[in-house]
């Protein structure tokens, strides 16, 4: 069922206990000796690479744009990136992906592009890079049921490469049974709800352009996310004042790159989204007064 979705052989497909699972096997059957991530992201990567002793450099910017090609380097083994990336919700472009996957060919580094979010996208089919993995064993797609599937806690994700090799050493480096009966049934299910993906689309994009309204009324300028979340600064304070509402949003501080002040918000129901935006209303006009 998901190779039929993805479009590739059942061959180029490793399916894993959530996408976090296959970073850290992809970590630990390459154990290379350097690696590139982006700064701020996913902190997974940064932590399975750390396992191996990897020394990982890092690009720092909120924007991926055409200067990371200088930093994979000769000496370089692999590339992580998020697309959208996490926390920010921005989008690399494909034709810029093509270029880091041939630089990654040129100086015999993998590129792996982590795309649990895509499928929020309208135009996903077109930006993936899960067509191009057939012609390039460099490249490695990851995906997951948890986001756009909703099914956060039953873990379910894989991992998409035409390299046979590495699928040996993948499917060799996990414990037996990693991937759980309610898992496998879970994602089969899900496969087969024609028209859920279009419709949830639809649904983030209307509630995260009426977050982004409010967000501004109240003088935050989130980052334009193509995910089901929005990033933006505001006062450092701003998580524990909700909590007290009983409303939890996640601090970004924690994340390289990023200091006290950033912030991430889910799109949730609309009721949820509007008693997150009266909270904050409440928060901000308050201390104004």
């Amino acid at each position: 069922a998901i190779a039929s979705k993805e479009g590739v052989d059942e061959t180029s497909l490793f399916v894993s206990s959530g996408a976090a699972e296959a970073i850290f096997c992809l970590a630990a059957c390459f154990a290379p000796e350097r690696a590139l991530i982006q700064a701020p992201t996913f902190a997974e990567y940064e932590d399975a690479l750390r396992l191996t002793g990897c020394e990982i450099r890092y690009y720092e910017s909120l924007v991926v744009e055409e200067d990371i090609l200088q930093q994979i380097s000769e000496d370089m083994d692999i590339v992580f990136l998020c697309n959208p990336n996490n926390p920010t919700g921005l989008v690399t472009p494909k034709p810029l992906l093509i270029r880091m996957l041939r630089r990654c060919e040129e100086v015999g580094a993998r590129l792996v592009v982590d795309e649990s979010f895509l499928d929020f996208l309208e135009d996903a089919d077109e930006k993936t890079m899960a067509d191009l993995t057939r012609e390039h064993p460099a490249l490695i797609v990851l995906k997951a049921f948890t986001k756009i599937y909703a099914m956060a806690g039953v873990r379910l994700g894989y991992c998409i490469c035409s390299d046979e090799a590495l699928q040996e050493r993948l499917g060799a480096s996990t414990q037996p049974w990693n991937v759980s009966l309610l898992a496998q049934r879970a994602g089969v299910a899900a496969l087969g709800c024609d028209g859920y993906i279009s419709a949830s689309r639809q649904f983030v994009a209307e509630q995260r352009s009426w977050l982004t309204a409010e967000l501004e009324k109240l003088g935050i300028v989130p980052l334009p996310s193509e995910a089901d979340f929005l990033f933006f600064e505001a006062r450092e304070d701003l998580a524990e004042r909700l909590l007290e509402e009983g409303i939890l949003i996640r601090d970004c501080s924690n994340y390289r790159g990023l200091r006290p002040g950033y912030f991430r918000i889910s799109v949730n129901t609309e009721e949820e989204n509007e008693k997150l935006i009266k909270a904050m209303r409440k928060i901000l006009w308050q201390d104004r007064s």
